[in-house]
């Protein structure tokens, strides 16, 4: 009995130290938001990009979490793009606002809501992932997921308080289809099969967080009916306001049936 209580104790210990290696390999998360459209001719290089980085992270110590955000400022010129929306349109004003732009552009990368750079320049996209990686990020946590009658996701999530220096911030959650693909039939890419990775679905501000204060929620998401069956991705991420500097953020993949 001795000798089987021992074989436990190592198993735990080792199974410990196992999961606290991989917290501690893990990469501190940097936040990359790709503002593309399919009616933009210069866009689907940026969108193979983007892929790019969610597949190879090529950032040592960062987990890139990237996000492909449809504007529909492009819908008029011949190509309704499917996975455009208005909202993805006033976001990057606001952060054209915050950069001080005098206009919005796309393909536009976002890193970590601080930085901004064109969507087709790998150099910039990777100095500025490499930047953001080495900044104080706030552990975010997502557990609990599940999907309910194919429609309803649900998940708790969790954050560490602000840092000291940090007086509000908001968290997000997001859902993105892991992966789309489109056969444009009219304006620029008229003839082109376009395909796209993490594209946003819905993105929605759950609630704030209080200085001094952990947070710590149940969410309920309904789901994009239309979207089919296939992976999702669940992404939670904490920004200042403005939008603002992103402090921390956190993906799950999710199997909808």
């Amino acid at each position: 009995m001795k000798s089987v209580a021992l074989v436990i104790l190592v198993l735990s210990f080792a199974a410990s130290s196992s999961r606290a290696a991989d917290s501690a390999n893990a990469g501190a998360p940097v936040l990359v938001e790709l503002f593309t459209s399919e009616g933009c001719s210069s866009c689907p290089p940026a969108d193979r990009l983007l892929v790019d980085l969610d597949r190879s992270q090529p950032v040592a110590g960062a987990e890139l979490i990237v996000l492909s955000e449809h504007v529909d400022y492009w819908n008029s010129l011949g190509w309704h793009d499917p996975w455009s929306s208005a909202f993805f349109s006033d976001r990057q004003n606001r952060y054209s606002d915050h950069f001080g732009l005098k206009s919005v552009y796309t393909p536009e990368l976002v890193v970590n809501g601080e930085a901004e750079a064109s969507g087709n320049d790998w150099s910039q996209a990777k100095s500025e992932c490499q930047k953001a990686s080495g900044e104080q990020k706030i552990p975010v946590r997502i557990s609990a997921v599940s999907v309910e009658g194919g429609n309803t996701l649900h998940a708790h999530l969790e954050t560490d308080a602000l840092p000291a220096s940090v007086k509000k911030a908001d968290l997000y959650v997001v859902v993105a289809l892991d992966h789309a693909e489109s056969d444009v039939k009219a304006g620029e890419n008229n003839g082109r099969k376009l395909s796209h990775v993490a594209v946003v679905e819905s993105l929605t501000k759950i609630g704030s967080l209080e200085k001094g204060k952990n947070f710590a929620q149940d969410v309920e998401l309904k789901l994009n009916p239309k979207a089919g069956s296939g992976n999702l991705r669940l992404i939670a991420f904490v920004q200042e306001p403005g939008p603002g500097k992103v402090l921390g953020a956190s993906l799950e993949h999710v199997q909808k049936n």
